[in-house]
């Protein structure tokens, strides 16, 4: 839930999570973790209530015994559905493929609303079952993303999976290996995206970013009997040149840890930057099958999105290539269904 604190200093935003700290009243007194203010995070800024010390929650009462965010001071208990005590064990216990479902892998989390208008505006029929599989790379609370609220809401997901150490979906699971098995078995999805959480960390370097997790999801997609398919992650409007046309994430993450092949879309997209993007994803070609994807249509099915679209602080107008490159992927996926 969504605060207006009063501070010494003036006011500012705070979320709060019910299920961590319990629900702050009017009046309240909160402590609070100022962080991501004082960082001026792009994603996150948010104070974050750590407490309501003069009225704490229950403890929990369960189900479930599966700790996440562990040995942190708000660590949760949930249910994993991958867990001895959970209703949906049997059927994972012995789970080893998702039955060739497309698995549709991105380095941002900006990326999920793009690849679904893409994936919902391409679809000649009925419209599929899409499970979102959160890596813990980024936010670990699922109920950080009002995006993946409203894409659930609206019906454009059917749920949600936080696997590792992030929490707060429909689903929890232990692992991306469990998650995309529970997107399958349990929610029953025709298709999975797979991104992290709202947030991404990177340091400049060539490993040192959380987005190497799109590698990882890709072999897990892989190992399991699905059909990965990368979206690449580009920009034409990102001040910082290592992410200008094809980022380095996309290369590192695909051309280096992903081990197992992928079906790698790369957007036809127009002019000398079009050219520089192709030029780019070429390196990925020898280990991946590079899918050349037309875009037209695709820009007015991005405009059409039922949520913002936003990446890094840019909108739809002010980096259109690399939404129209995650659209492009799921312009793809739908044509695997």
């Amino acid at each position: 839930m969504e605060l207006d604190v009063t501070l010494p200093e003036g006011e500012c935003r705070a979320l709060a999570y019910p299920g961590l700290v319990g629900r702050p009243e009017p009046g309240d007194m909160v402590l609070l973790n100022t962080t991501a203010l004082a960082m001026g995070l792009g994603t996150g800024g948010y104070a974050m209530v750590v407490a309501v010390p003069d009225r704490l929650p229950e403890d929990p009462q369960g189900p479930g015994h599966l700790v996440k965010a562990r040995y942190t001071p708000l660590q949760a208990t949930v249910l994993g559905a991958d867990e001895q005590d959970s209703p949906f064990h049997e059927i994972l216990r012995d789970a080893d493929s998702v039955g060739g479902m497309p698995v549709i892998v991105a380095d941002l989390h900006s990326a999920l609303p793009a690849i679904l208008c893409g994936l919902y505006g391409s679809c000649p029929s009925a419209e599929p079952r899409v499970a979102y599989v959160m890596l813990d790379g980024g936010a670990l609370p699922g109920w950080f993303s009002m995006s993946a609220a409203r894409l659930r809401e609206i019906g454009w997901l059917c749920g949600v999976v936080t696997t590792g150490q992030s929490f707060g979906g429909d689903v929890e699971a232990v692992t991306v290996h469990t998650g995309l098995l529970a997107a399958r078995h349990v929610l029953s999805a025709d298709v999975a995206v797979v991104t992290q959480g709202p947030g991404n960390l990177g340091t400049g370097t060539r490993w040192g970013f959380s987005g190497v997790s799109a590698g990882e999801a890709v072999n897990a997609a892989a190992v399991l009997g699905g059909r990965p398919v990368g979206a690449l992650r580009v920009s034409e409007g990102d001040v910082r040149e290592r992410h200008i046309g094809v980022s380095h994430h996309s290369l590192t993450a695909y051309g280096r840890v992903a081990l197992a092949p992928a079906q790698v879309v790369v957007p036809e997209l127009p002019g000398a930057f079009g050219e520089r993007v192709a030029a780019q994803a070429a390196a990925l070609g020898e280990r991946h099958e590079l899918v050349s994807v037309p875009v037209d249509g695709l820009e007015d099915m991005l405009k059409g999105s039922p949520v913002r679209l936003s990446t890094m602080g840019r909108g739809l107008s002010e980096d259109l290539a690399g939404f129209l490159a995650s659209a492009a992927a799921g312009r793809h996926a739908a044509s695997l269904l």
